[in-house]
């Protein structure tokens, strides 16, 4: 048994650099890219990043490009071209659109059009995954292995990041225990972590369901405002506790509480996608102007918890297609669709009206 890192532990330790403002560099034997996330880069990371030779760019998202103008030749990201004299102030205006009225002017904004943007968007990805802003300084190094090895920072090749990025990580059990709830006495809470040590995820299994028989089940994306806030700008926290109610007047199901808060970009952008609809942006547009996609999860991890748990078709609570289309793609069948429909108040009516007309919710 090696006590080196694996490739995914080699992954996951580059995710936590990038919090916490350290490089990572991708790369193999030839081209290379040093890279700093925009949200946590610091003057003096700066600095030294420019001290070394070779070309530096800012990637962002072709959603983020166009709210800024600039051209993403790249097709889904832009790399713009990082002037000499800004700061990183200058940098981070560029990733967070919360400084776009304090900070307005940033461009003229050149982006490049030759050369291969493979790394950079890699490095987005990376950024994402982190659950950071999706915008990165880069600087292109044709010896990338002996460059991370000089400055102490993670070295990961193109294949293994792409794979890594790409790939469903198992979902582990790591304890479970009985927990009478208001929405019935026999309940049971399972708790799950992913084998790149990424954060966990629960099943809560009402009664004690029939493997053989479809569960009435429900993915449930944790969003903190709805569900323990009891926020009033979503249908979050009325879903999970109908949810729930409903599963115990049957008797049984389970209920799988997903950490993919904010439709997967995590509770600190989301906060700032908030900040955005304070401006007039609905749930979508906000979610584009930080860079990101209309919805960022992956529903890959309930089928995983499902198949984990024994079962292998559902009665799903759901107003939402995309999950029963994925359920199904990953071998879970779907016996029924089972509307969730609550409430609507003054505060959520839009971001409903979102949900059906943008999302394809059917509400």
């Amino acid at each position: 048994m090696s006590l080196l890192p694996t490739p995914t532990e080699h992954v996951a330790r580059a995710r936590a650099d990038l919090r916490v403002g350290l490089p990572v560099v991708i790369g193999g034997a030839g081209a290379g890219l040093i890279v700093l996330a925009a949200e946590t880069l610091t003057a003096d990371r700066l600095e030294a990043l420019r001290a070394l030779p070779g070309r530096a760019v800012v990637a962002i998202t072709n959603w983020r490009a166009e709210t800024l103008k600039a051209r993403a030749y790249d097709g889904d990201l832009a790399r713009v071209t990082l002037p000499g004299d800004v700061e990183a102030q200058w940098v981070r205006a560029l990733a967070d659109p919360a400084l776009d009225l304090a900070e307005p002017m940033k461009g003229p904004l050149p982006s490049l059009r030759e050369g291969d943007a493979a790394l950079h968007r890699l490095a987005l990805m990376l950024a994402k995954s982190a659950q950071l802003l999706p915008a990165v300084v880069g600087l292109e190094t044709d010896r990338p292995q002996a460059l991370a090895a000089e400055i102490g920072a993670a070295c990961l090749t193109e294949g293994m990041l792409a794979d890594d990025l790409a790939r469903h990580h198992p979902l582990l059990p790591v304890a479970a225990a009985r927990l009478p709830m208001e929405a019935a006495e026999a309940g049971r809470l399972h708790i799950f972590r992913p084998e790149n040590g990424g954060i966990e995820h629960y099943a809560i299994e009402i009664g004690r369901p029939d493997r053989d028989k479809p569960v009435l089940a429900r993915l449930h994306s944790a969003c903190f405002t709805g569900d323990v806030l009891g926020s009033l700008k979503c249908d979050c926290g009325p879903q999970l506790r109908t949810a729930l109610a409903e599963m115990g007047r049957a008797g049984a199901g389970v209920l799988f509480y997903l950490n993919q808060e904010g439709r997967g970009i995590g509770l600190a952008n989301k906060m700032r996608a908030y900040s955005l609809q304070d401006q007039g942006f609905d749930t979508v547009e906000a979610n584009h102007r930080l860079g990101f996609e209309d919805d960022e999860r992956d529903f890959r991890i309930g089928a995983d918890l499902l198949r984990r748990m024994g079962f292998g078709a559902v009665r799903l609570m759901t107003n939402n297609p995309r999950k029963v289309e994925m359920m199904e793609a990953e071998g879970i069948a779907v016996t029924e669709r089972v509307p969730l429909i609550t409430g609507t108040n003054r505060h959520n009516a839009h971001y409903l009206s979102v949900k059906r007309d943008k999302s394809g919710h059917m509400l």
